[in-house]
């Protein structure tokens, strides 16, 4: 059940992305030949005044294809031949969707909370040394942890654990900022939460979620999906995770499927698959506007690039060599794809 409402779930992800550009192609009065979900074969195609709308075999991707998207047309309607802020926000529309409905499903997840941990210590536990008018007090807020905002509770212990120990942290105390300069905090096992394992021994707050905590709430951790998809690809370059660490749509329906069956009630399932599902359509939202050939990032920087160069030139580029660009880039990620595809498979193999 759960691979079925996954897949599902993957599909509206991808469907929003799609109909973002369809809308923006539409209300702009750009010709849009098709509207795809999935890629590969049709298992439905139907055409409806000058669009084809498809649903295709692998729930993989999507695409509005639009008259002359990578190339000259003498149609007035085609793409190649709007202004510059008509194509922009038909290129950004689908990752403006995508990131709407992360916000939308998150104020979804918070919908029935009663109250939130905040990142504000409320006590200390018994024997903790790191109360003290020149550490911690109670009612101190963390701020940042080595230059990065602390939004929610989890982030404090997030990047406590990416530290070396020693850390640069910055708490809000009465409204001042107080700076804890290269402070040491290490884990230890206290009494009343021995079974709980080790701790750093401050106990957080809560507060109320009234309609407002649950809106800042909402935005908080939207800022934090946000900053996670660039600490993951951070990672990524300076090599902290391989390919290998990656998942695609296989990987991620496994995942949701494993969360799915692990959760105690159909609540939690419910929520964290809401959770999964916020984390991936703003993931969505951030990573197609990289400036990567074939993606939207990719699109909107090369038409910035070429504008600067007619505008220097004074001639006007062949869309062509552009369509070249992005054909490249896309056997590239499709190549990619497949590699994180059958990475994803092999895992699935050896358990």
């Amino acid at each position: 059940m759960y691979i079925i409402i996954a897949i599902i779930i993957f599909g509206i992800l991808i469907a929003i992305h799609e109909f973002g550009h369809f809308t923006a192609a539409k209300l702009c009065g750009v010709k849009v030949e098709e509207f795809a979900i999935g890629m590969g074969p049709a298992l439905f195609k139907k055409q409806k005044g000058e669009t084809v709308y498809a649903l295709r075999i692998l729930p993989i991707g999507g695409f509005c294809a639009m008259a002359g998207e990578d190339e000259e047309s003498d149609d007035p309607r085609a793409f190649t031949n709007q202004g510059f802020w008509k194509k922009f926000v038909i290129l950004c529309a689908g990752s403006f969707m995508n990131l709407v409905l992360g916000i939308v499903l998150i104020l979804i997840m918070y919908a029935g909370a009663q109250a939130f941990v905040t990142p504000t210590i409320d006590h200390f536990m018994d024997g903790c040394p790191y109360e003290g008018a020149e550490a911690m007090q109670p009612g101190d807020t963390f701020y940042s942890i080595d230059g990065q905002r602390i939004y929610l509770v989890s982030d404090v212990s997030s990047f406590l654990i990416r530290g070396d120990g020693v850390y640069d942290i910055v708490m809000l105390r009465d409204g001042e900022k107080v700076e804890l300069k290269d402070f040491a905090l290490t884990t230890k096992t206290y009494a009343e939460y021995a079974d709980e394992g080790p701790k750093y021994g401050f106990v957080f707050g809560y507060t109320e979620a009234t309609f407002g905590a649950k809106l800042e709430y909402t935005w908080d951790t939207t800022l934090e999906f946000s900053r996670l998809v660039w600490l993951g690809l951070g990672d990524l370059i300076n090599g902290r995770v391989g390919l290998k660490d990656m998942s695609g749509p296989v990987g991620i329906v496994d995942m949701m499927n494993e969360v799915g069956q692990q959760a105690e009630s159909a609540k939690a399932a419910a929520d964290n698959l809401l959770y999964i599902s916020a984390f991936i359509a703003i993931n969505l939202a951030i990573m197609n506007m990289l400036p990567i050939p074939a993606l939207d990032g990719g699109r909107v920087f090369l038409m910035i690039v070429t504008v600067i160069i007619e505008a220097v030139s004074r001639k006007k580029l062949d869309p062509k060599y552009e369509g070249y660009i992005h054909l490249g880039g896309m056997v590239l990620l499709l190549g990619l794809m497949a590699l994180v595809m059958y990475n994803d498979i092999a895992k699935l193999i050896t358990g």
